[in-house]
């Protein structure tokens, strides 16, 4: 699993300290200094189902200096959205959860860490039948 990690904030401390108490290995990305491409974060978006207005922080002073509030929610919009989480990626709500089964999960409760640890369990054994 792949984790875009804000290392000062509580929700990515509390999903690193999740993963590592029930040892399933992740990759932190630290997306604040290594940004997604509008490519890479549209293809986030698909894995989330989700459009890019619902998964950004329009209490960032970033999101109040472009006027995000007022911005259009639609899709003719959706790459505007997307450039500007580019170009501020502390708009970019977090922790996202990449999981290695092609899906993403917003990782910010208690219940998206459980969803997140029940896909990335090991699959138990196949018992061998001589």
């Amino acid at each position: 699993m792949e984790m875009w990690n804000n290392p000062s904030c509580s929700k990515c401390a509390a999903a690193r300290e999740t993963f590592e108490l029930n040892q399933v290995p992740v990759t932190l990305r630290p997306y604040l200094d290594a940004p997604p491409t509008a490519a890479e974060l549209a293809g986030v978006l698909d894995r989330l189902g989700a459009q890019p207005w619902e998964i950004c922080r329009l209490g960032e002073p970033a999101a109040a200096d472009l006027g995000l509030a007022g911005w259009s929610r639609d899709e003719a919009d959706r790459p505007r959205w997307i450039a500007a989480m580019v170009a501020y990626p502390q708009l970019i709500q977090r922790p996202i959860l990449l999981l290695d089964d092609g899906t993403a999960i917003v990782g910010r409760t208690p219940e998206a860490l459980a969803q997140a640890l029940n896909a990335e369990a090991p699959a138990p054994a196949t018992p061998l039948i001589d």
